[in-house]
């Protein structure tokens, strides 16, 4: 079934301008709408209660009602955890003047790494890894600060599943590629601010042809989120190169892990061809001396 999040990311840009602002509150403000009836949550927002039902309608609910029982029944589903982030500034402003660099740093990466674990849903996780093998073909593009992940993700999964391609922009000749995509393609974009147009434009011209596409992103609400099939979202401040690298390669991580586990036998027998492949190509150094 699908979320008051997912079903604000596929209809926004359909929505009213004043509809738009009320599925933001919604979205920062779950709580707020878990509590209060549509006139309160109108004033709240900035709207009024006619553009609250109004939503509640455009997102497909039979009524405002709705709507907030699945909001209060998401919160219930949640396990309370600790707020990461003021978690975070807490510990920030106990070493602050120490030069303890070590702490900080990793207190961040650690906070952010959190607060992306209690946005992510284990049907998420599932929707996403099972996309994944139903995949024929499987392309991974991302720029500038998400070149690497991207890489990373790319090269990984290779190595358990196959037929992976890194979109590499002028490198590859895009053309020929979109033409090859149809309805067994999955593309996985990876998007952070400042969003780069090349991806978002890729995604869009794969969706067209027929493709899946899985996002990778800060926000439902990004330049992606309306383009994707599925949303991964991550807690990565800017700047993405510094802040933000610890929580996206976590989630890459995850996602890698549930293709594992979830096609366990097959990911062992890969693994071992290629491992046998790579010595034949690869001059690896021998430290079985050591």
């Amino acid at each position: 079934m699908e979320t008051v999040q997912e079903r604000i990311r596929k209809h926004f840009p359909e929505l009213t301008n004043q509809q738009k602002l009320a599925a933001k509150y919604i979205l920062a403000e779950p709580k707020e709408v878990a509590l209060h009836p549509a006139k309160v949550v109108g004033v709240l927002s900035g709207t009024s209660e006619t553009t609250i039902i109004r939503l509640s309608y455009a997102l497909s609910y039979s009524g405002y009602s709705e709507l907030q029982n699945e909001i209060r029944s998401s919160l219930l589903e949640r396990v309370p955890k600790d707020n990461a982030i003021t978690s975070f500034l807490t510990a920030a402003e106990e070493i602050r003047g120490r030069n303890d660099l070590i702490t900080f740093s990793m207190e961040q990466d650690v906070a952010y790494i959190r607060q992306t674990l209690e946005e992510l849903r284990d049907e998420q996780l599932q929707q996403a890894v099972a996309s994944i093998l139903a995949a024929k073909q499987i392309v991974v593009v991302g720029f500038r600060s998400s070149y690497a992940s991207a890489h990373w993700l790319a090269f990984n999964l290779n190595i358990i599943k196959g037929n992976a391609h890194l979109y590499n922009g002028p490198v590859d000749d895009a053309n020929y590629l979109i033409t090859q995509v149809n309805r067994d393609w999955l593309v996985i974009a990876l998007s952070f601010p400042r969003y780069i147009s090349e991806t978002i434009l890729f995604a869009k011209a794969a969706k067209d042809k027929g493709a899946k596409i899985l996002a990778i992103t800060d926000d439902e609400l990004s330049p992606l989120g309306p383009i994707a099939d599925q949303v991964l979202k991550v807690y990565a401040p800017s700047p993405i190169a510094i802040k933000g690298m610890a929580s996206i390669f976590s989630m890459l991580n995850v996602l890698v892990s549930g293709v594992i586990s979830a096609n366990g036998e097959k990911v062992q027998e890969r693994i071992k061809e290629y491992e046998e492949t790579s010595r034949q190509i690869y001059p690896f150094v021998d430290t079985s001396d050591k």
